[in-house]
């Protein structure tokens, strides 16, 4: 009871709108800092594969987004209330991308749960019901997620060749290896089980069992 105790009130404190508030400056810093290291780079003309992969990788963040979005209006989970902010830095690291060369944006004008590639749009119809039947299937919701991020991103970081490409690509892996992290602790805690779908078994239990990284 006491280890209870003590978990709410370091939960009461991560959520509180001083953490909050230092978590977004940091973010707000951090996303200034990789729009200048964009922008220190001449742009480039870009393969069809890069530019698919910009494209691709702009709805697949706001997937994330969207999901952690909706399923933490359902539960009080702390990965769906800290990663969804991550996810919007995510997708604002892609958005610079595009800007930078000039190429048009998927996800613009569109709102929460709403996506121009029909399978995108199935694909997140599909995370969010399954991800509200329960706290354990929110959990897997959010593995999945995460693994087939960082599954996409080492795929386009084969076939990038700018510099900065790479540099937000590898930034974006990093801070998804820190989410799959953060959801598998919390699986560990509802005891429950979870079998990859898109990393190997020995890919994913490489990250999950270590240690957060510095983003």
């Amino acid at each position: 009871m006491k280890n209870h105790f003590r978990l709410d009130a370091i939960m009461e404190q991560i959520l509180s709108p001083r953490f909050m508030q230092d978590r977004h400056q940091h973010r707000t810093e951090h996303m200034a800092a990789i729009r200048q290291r964009i922008q220190s780079h001449t742009a480039q003309a870009l393969s069809a594969e890069e530019e698919h992969d910009l494209l691709h990788m702009r709805e697949e963040e706001k997937i994330a987004r969207d999901v952690y979005l909706q399923l933490g209006e359902r539960w009080a989970l702390r990965p769906l209330v800290n990663i969804s902010g991550a996810e919007q830095a995510h997708m604002d690291a892609i958005a610079a991308l595009l800007t930078h060369y000039d190429l048009p944006d998927p996800a613009q004008g569109l709102a929460v749960g709403e996506f121009r590639t029909p399978d995108f749009q199935s694909l997140y119809n599909q995370l969010v019901e399954r991800g509200l039947r329960s706290e354990l299937d929110a959990i897997k919701v959010g593995l999945l997620i995460e693994e087939l991020d960082i599954f996409d991103l080492v795929e386009a970081r084969s076939r990038a060749r700018q510099p900065e490409i790479l540099a937000v690509y590898d930034d974006l892996e990093r801070g998804s290896r820190n989410h799959l992290r953060a959801f598998f602790r919390h699986l560990q805690r509802h005891h429950g089980e979870y079998v990859p779908q898109y990393l190997s078994l020995s890919d994913f239990e490489a990250v999950a069992w270590s240690e957060r990284e510095e983003c």
